[in-house]
Order: C-alpha cells, then sequence, then structure tokens
C-alpha cells in the first residue's frame, strides 16, 4: 500500500469526536493495511486502566490489558481499540472470558499472524487473577510459536507490589 495518502484511510474515529460506548461494542475496532508485512515484527499495547464488571456483584474489576501482535496485511487503529476496551466498562463478564474475547475479536478482524492478550487483574478478595491467552495462524510457524510462549508463560511471576 505504499503511497497511499493517510486520508484515503477508511478510519471513522480518527480527527472525530469521541463517543463512548456504555455497553461491549466490537464494532468500533478498524484497521488499516500493514505497510510492512513482509517483515514480521510485533505491536504492543498496554491499557494500565481497563474496567468491567463482574458478572455476579456487578463490582468493578481494574486491570492493565497488554495486546501484543504480529500483523499480517492489517493493523488495528489505536483509537478504535481504545473506543473498544472502554465498550466494556459495563460489561459483566469473568477476567479469563475479557482476555479471550478481545483475542476473538482482534483474530476476527486482523487475521494476525500471531496474537496474544494478557490481562493483569487487581487485587479483590485478597486475590489476583492474571488471564493469558495466545494464538498463532494455523499452518504457518507462529502455531508452535503460540504453543512454545503458552508453555513458557510466566515461568517466572512477578511480585504482587509492582502492579
Amino acid at each position: 500500500m505504499a503511497g497511499r495518502n493517510e486520508a484515503e484511510l477508511p478510519l471513522t474515529h480518527l480527527g472525530q469526536k469521541t463517543e463512548y460506548k456504555s455497553t461491549y461494542a466490537p464494532e468500533v475496532l478498524e484497521s488499516f493495511p500493514n505497510k510492512h508485512p513482509n517483515r514480521d515484527y510485533f505491536i504492543k499495547f498496554n491499557c494500565p486502566e481497563f474496567t468491567s464488571l463482574c458478572p455476579i456483584t456487578g463490582q468493578p474489576d481494574f486491570a492493565t490489558i497488554y495486546i501484543s501482535y504480529i500483523p499480517d496485511e492489517l493493523c488495528v487503529e489505536s483509537k478504535a481499540l481504545k473506543l473498544y476496551l472502554f465498550s466494556f466498562r459495563n460489561q459483566g463478564d469473568f477476567h479469563e472470558d475479557c482476555v479471550n474475547i478481545m483475542m476473538n475479536d482482534l483474530i476476527k478482524l486482523l487475521d494476525p499472524r500471531y496474537i496474544e492478550v494478557w490481562g493483569k487483574f487487581t487485587p479483590r478478595g485478597g486475590i489476583s487473577i492474571d488471564p493469558y491467552c495466545n494464538y498463532g495462524k494455523p499452518g504457518t510457524s507462529f502455531e508452535d510459536t503460540a504453543r512454545q510462549r503458552l508453555l513458557q508463560h510466566d515461568l517466572y511471576p512477578e511480585k504482587v507490589d509492582n502492579r
């Protein structure tokens, strides 16, 4: 897509008044063409102010969400991702569900070579929950990469005081 004018991209959130959805809204996700599809590289997003609701008590849960992926043909637009993550604010899902829903939505949008989503939720009731999921495109070397990263994930957990 070299030489394409950025103004021609079909992005609807950039430069517009921000409308925050109050319920889960995967439709706000947008992508743009990867200008370097011939290279493997990571894109990482950190969202330290993620919130959702406990589906049982309705109490808020807080987390830092880490999303890392190796794009193929498409990249996620960051403002759209921010709006998408904000849309979980009133969503009642368990922590494990939140990270898997995010990964499924991003796979559907981007068809990445590799992706991982990690939620580091703050403790409630004296315990924290840090769900992690990943995916490597089937039939590629990234399928094996996903398996290896999953098996080696969090071998050296951090101290609780550095959240």
